[in-house]
């Protein structure tokens, strides 16, 4: 019989202190220090520890760990995917999202399950309280409140690749230099960060809080050398729920039965009946009218610096489609929250004008706005400066994660500060960084996008970034990473592991089961009388070929043959999904394959693609020097590089490389 797995815990929330001082720390060495206490930070530090290394977290207010800055949901079409593999690899997220949620739903559900997108409202209380809850009682990790004034840099380790070294964190205001093997960057928008409402601008990441110290931006660019551009981004006014009509917006329920993101989840805290709706309105030629009004007024909208394509200010989006309606997404803050976040609505004119723009809405015609939308401009490293384990190429030990990367997004912050976390943590116990692969994984797919191409634009997830989608499909996460987590990686604990393994036990014998039960059209057809079997088929049938067919279910297969199947019941959905993607999965091996053959053939990080006798382009040995590829694979990728000068390039390091072990 197959154990039944755990349930939902609710975790526990100590008393702590909200005020630490990092005079402590200063006296003492860490392997990691991870700057930044969001969605990036919490996961590199979580990870790192899970590694085994000892880890400070540095972070300017600890009440604000965790904090939901923007909207109060996480997942979707791609960035579920990504929620999913955090998870798999015994990160924090997804096991947050269950705690915190109070609307879940999966999109994109009338196309195939490679392309679900697992996705919550979520309890801003309630998702910082678990990830606090979780990193304060983590072993191994000490949490200080303070801002970084700038990087502690040597010479570099010779026999290593790098200029320079980094060995810990100057602290500001005290001075306080804290010493370690390892430094995570996770800063998000306050390097350098600007506010901008109207024509005011403020420095900050964040409403309310300061902006990182300018010490760390001049660290980075003057002190390493380093390339850095700038982003922008906002977010939209937070609106009275008590002031708006909900009778004149279109109710969107969620799904019935939630789905957890946590694979070690059977259920989440939300219970059913305990789910809030969310509501659709859309926006009117007023909108259109104030937002034209606002312009003489909005330095934000005027800047040229990159704001996000795919969550643009409605500003942006009225200026590039004018005269059409755009959604606005209602969506609760919280189960006892009396806040609405107007999804869509992201703006950065002046207060008085927002509240016009938002009252030319029907159903907000008498609301109120409780905190004004705004803008946000920062500084990010230009990520082709990374290898592929998320190291600074130039500088030893400094690993990069989140909004500094160019990304946009809680799941894509949270995704690069697990990997990052892990090899920061790896390289400080002297343990070689490791590399996830475009055909593994999302977070490959995202981390080999940035390196390789870099970013124009805030950077997000979708789908269709990925070559292998009916592979990388969110609901085998926990197959393709969990075992490698525990195996090769060593982030994963050793329950999550056993779960894992016992899944694949079971879908594996459910599948070899379903491949004993075969029967002919005629038997088929008998059994299951509402299946449209074909008549001309005239070959015997299995039962994992019967499920290829829409209308039959493992569980009509389980009540049809009990004794065989009914053990399995648990992995239902699973076990069709497996069955209808199989063909196609076995189909892209030999592709995949032959991309992690291109993968494994490493580039010398000081390749001088100007002396070398290869026969290459001027104009493509300056991008593979731009880019300085960590592999074939990835100089195949950049734009510009011909097959034809993969092909040289196959050879003479395929040649070189032999004449090297030959010595």
């Amino acid at each position: 019989m197959l154990p039944v797995r755990r349930l939902l815990a609710q975790p526990r929330f100590p008393s702590f202190s909200l005020a630490r001082s990092s005079s402590n720390s200063s006296h003492k060495r860490y392997d990691v220090i991870v700057v930044g206490g969001g969605h990036a930070g919490t996961e590199a530090a979580a990870a790192a520890t899970r590694i085994g290394a000892e880890t400070l977290l540095i972070t300017q207010k600890i009440q604000t760990i965790g904090a939901l800055s923007c909207n109060p949901s996480m997942g979707g079409i791609g960035k579920g995917h990504l929620v999913k593999e955090v998870d798999a690899l015994d990160g924090l997220m997804g096991r947050a999202g269950d705690y915190a949620g109070v609307h879940f739903s999966i999109l994109n559900r009338r196309k195939g399950p490679a392309v679900w997108g697992p996705r919550a409202q979520l309890d801003r209380s309630r998702y910082k309280e678990f990830i606090q809850s979780e990193l304060l009682n983590m072993p191994r990790l000490t949490v200080i409140e303070g801002s970084v004034e700038g990087l502690l840099v040597s010479a570099a380790d010779p026999e290593q690749p790098g200029k320079h070294r980094v060995t810990g964190v100057r602290m500001a205001d005290g001075g306080d230099k804290i010493l370690c093997s390892s430094v995570v960057l996770t800063t998000g928008t306050f390097l350098s960060g600007s506010l901008f409402m109207g024509r005011t601008t403020s420095p900050g990441g964040r409403m309310g809080e300061a902006p990182s110290c300018a010490g760390l931006s001049h660290s980075l660019k003057e002190v390493l050398g380093l390339k850095l551009g700038r982003l922008k981004t906002g977010t939209p006014p937070r609106i009275i729920r008590e002031t708006v009509n909900f009778s004149l917006t279109q109710l969107q329920l969620p799904d019935p039965q939630p789905t957890p993101f946590s694979f070690i989840n059977t259920h989440t805290h939300c219970k059913p009946e305990e789910q809030i709706p969310c509501h659709l309105t859309v926006t009117t030629p007023g909108v259109d009218r104030v937002v034209r009004e606002s312009l003489p007024v909005n330095s934000h909208v005027q800047q040229d610096t990159k704001g996000p394509r795919y969550c643009p200010s409605i500003e942006s989006r009225v200026l590039r489609f004018p005269g059409r309606q755009h959604q606005v997404w209602l969506e609760p803050e919280g189960l006892n929250s009396d806040l609405i976040y107007p999804q869509g609505l992201s703006m950065t004119m002046p207060p008085e004008m927002q509240l016009r723009l938002i009252q030319e809405i029907p159903a907000l015609s008498q609301a109120e706005i409780h905190t004004p939308g705004y803008g946000v401009q920062y500084d990010f490293v230009c990520p082709t400066q990374l290898f592929p384990w998320l190291q600074l190429k130039s500088v030893q030990g400094l690993f990069l994660a989140g909004q500094i990367n160019g990304t946009t997004g809680y799941e894509e912050a949270a995704a690069q500060g697990l990997w990052a976390g892990v090899n920061a943590g790896r390289t400080a116990l002297s343990l070689p960084p490791l590399s996830l692969s475009r055909t593994e994984s999302y977070i490959g797919v995202l981390i080999d996008d940035l390196v390789v191409h870099g970013v124009t634009e805030p950077y997000r997830m979708f789908t269709s970034r990925a070559e292998f989608r009916t592979s990388l499909r969110p609901d085998n996460a926990d197959l393709r990473l969990t075992p490698k987590g525990r195996e090769e990686i060593g982030c994963v604990s050793q329950h999550r592991y056993q779960e894992a393994v016992r899944v694949q036990q079971g879908l594996t014998e459910a599948l070899s089961t379903l491949n004993s039960i075969s029967l002919s059209p005629p038997c088929w057809r008998e059994k299951l009388s509402d299946v449209g079997i074909s008549e001309n088929k005239s070959t015997l049938i299995s039962g994992e070929e019967m499920l290829l067919y829409t209308d039959v279910s493992f569980s009509i297969l389980a009540s049809t043959f009990p004794d065989l199947l009914s053990p399995y019941l648990e992995f239902a959905e699973r076990i069709k999904i497996e069955a209808v993607y199989r063909p196609h999965c076995e189909k892209q091996q030999r592709e995949m394959e032959r991309m992690r053959e291109e993968e494994s053939l490493s580039l010398p990080p000081d390749f001088d693609y100007f002396s070398q006798q290869v026969s290459l382009s001027n104009e493509v040995r300056e991008i593979l020097d731009r880019a300085r590829p960590s592999t074939l694979g990835a100089a195949m990728r950049l734009k510009g590089v011909t097959p034809a000068a993969t092909v040289h390039l196959l050879n003479y390091v395929t040649k070189t490389d032999r004449k090297t072990r030959g010595k």
